[in-house]
């Protein structure tokens, strides 16, 4: 029982850290600090999208998953849960696709928190 509440725990602070991963430079405009945060978090999921790491957290939710009694799962986080939903059966340019979709939502973030900061002056 307490596997799979860790399993599930793991789940979803995956899934947050994907969100904030995404977004995150917005929370940016109302804390600094954060940048200092989103940064390193936006490097990894720009470089784990285009070169297909995995996620130190897909296998330790699997991990308890299977101490759980429940099977795990193959592939990675976003393939299993989130495009599995959306787009069955993704490739490498996915990957790639994803990966400059990230880049290019943060960098359009990135800018206007930046003119938002110089205006604030």
């Amino acid at each position: 029982m307490i596997y799979r509440f860790l399993a599930d725990a793991v789940l979803v602070f995956h899934f947050a850290f994907v969100i904030f991963v995404i977004l995150g430079g917005l929370l940016v405009l109302r804390r600094r600090i954060v940048l200092f945060i989103h940064l390193p978090a936006l490097v990894w999921g720009i470089l784990n999208q285009i070169f297909l790491w995995q996620c130190p957290l897909t296998p330790l939710e699997n991990w308890f998953r299977q101490l759980g009694g429940e099977a795990g799962y193959e592939g990675g986080f976003i393939e299993n849960y989130i495009l599995m939903l959306l787009y069955p059966g993704i490739g490498f340019w996915v990957h790639i696709l994803l990966g400059l979709v990230l880049l290019v939502i943060n960098l359009a973030v990135y800018s206007y928190v930046f003119s938002h900061w110089r205006r604030m002056k």
